[in-house]
């Protein structure tokens, strides 16, 4: 019996001796059959730590086999034993050709694109468009009788006045370019007549002193003439200012004012529309944007009467000191010219700083415009 439980016991520990050294015959023959793989080997060095020098060498072969337009900053190659999934991961960095950007091992970020101007500029043909949508709905309501309009009865008053008093401005001026063109054909014939009536006193013996007296007389009319015509000039160029861009400026804002109640009352009555329908999840946003929308044109409204209303007062303050000292310039002138009093005539034009041109210097010579 111990011989038996001897031989099973020598048996039982051979067993697994003979099974270790086929399996260790077995890795060698395997090792042998199959080819070298660098990428597969993993040396570990004294201290148990893996030996990466294939690794980087395998690293800078596949850079220089890359070609060199894949623009790639950064190439690494990292392996993993035999028992992970994955035979290798790639890691690449920051591609420079373009405007996409990638952290290490991290998410694709994208830069921020420019607006696009055509976007821009359909924005604003759209927000144009609804603007005048709304505007023209306005005005044709007002004239049919169904819309409200927002008046302001004193400013309203001073406009039409201000509208009135310039169409009666402009026919004065009309009138008084008129004289001007008429006195100086008649200041222009004069002074012909006068150089007549001298050449036929030097003439005519017999009639030596007639002809001179016309002759005097006549060029005495046209140099007051000349004087009556420098003051009626005058007063034309200081009334075509005072219609043609001081209260031309003013009818300007006024104009801009009246757009802007327009735009006011368009707004306001889309705004009363949006609050007479039903209040859901839906209305209220558009409720609260016009809402904003009707604020933003009411300040501009404001904003534009007040500025009408202190433009028509320095404007009547202004016309009224203008057109005083004008109307006195052109009642001195007048009576003065046609009473003979040449003193006075020229002390009017005096009192109000007006210079005559010299007969014959009317207009610039050609080297002078140069």
């Amino acid at each position: 019996m111990s011989d038996c439980s001897n031989d099973t016991t020598t048996l039982g520990t051979s067993k697994p001796a003979t099974e270790e050294v086929k399996s260790n015959s077995e890795e060698s023959t395997m090792a042998q059959e199959s080819p070298k793989n660098s990428a597969a080997e993993i040396p570990v060095t004294s201290n148990g730590e893996v030996d990466d020098s294939h690794e980087h060498g395998f690293n800078r072969d596949l850079k220089r086999s890359l070609p060199a337009g894949l623009g790639l900053s950064e190439t690494q190659i990292t392996s993993h034993g035999f028992e992970s999934t994955k035979e290798g991961v790639i890691e690449a960095g920051a591609f420079q050709g373009g405007q996409r950007t990638q952290t290490k091992g991290g998410p694709v970020i994208l830069a921020d694109e420019t607006k696009n101007p055509a976007m821009e500029k359909l924005e604003l043909v759209r927000k144009w468009s609804l603007n005048t949508y709304k505007c023209t709905r306005q005005i044709i309501s007002e004239k049919l009788g169904r819309g409200s309009r927002t008046v302001d009865l004193e400013l309203e008053a001073q406009i039409d006045i201000l509208r009135d008093n310039k169409k009666k401005y402009e026919n004065i001026l009309k009138l008084a370019q008129t004289l001007s063109t008429q006195l100086f054909q008649m200041v222009h014939t004069q002074r012909q007549l006068g150089d007549a009536f001298a050449d036929l006193s030097l003439k005519s013996l017999e009639l030596h002193e007639e002809f001179g007296y016309n002759a005097d007389t006549q060029k005495l009319l046209a140099k007051n003439g000349e004087t009556l015509l420098g003051a009626i000039n005058f007063f034309i160029a200081s009334v075509n200012t005072l219609v043609n861009k001081t209260i031309e400026d003013t009818l300007m804002t006024v104009k801009q004012y009246e757009s802007a109640r327009i735009e006011y009352d368009a707004y306001r009555t889309d705004l009363e529309e949006l609050n007479l329908g039903p209040r859901d999840a839906n209305t209220l946003p558009k409720i609260e944007q016009s809402q904003h929308l009707f604020q933003a044109h009411k300040e501009k409204y404001d904003k534009m009467r007040n500025d009408v209303s202190i433009k028509l007062k320095f404007l009547e303050e202004n016309k009224v000191k203008v057109l005083h000292n004008q109307l006195v310039l052109f009642h001195n002138a007048i009576a003065a010219y046609f009473a003979g009093n040449q003193k006075q005539l020229e002390q009017t034009l005096k009192q109000f700083h007006i210079k005559l041109k010299n007969p014959g210097v009317d207009t610039p010579s050609w080297l002078e415009e140069q």
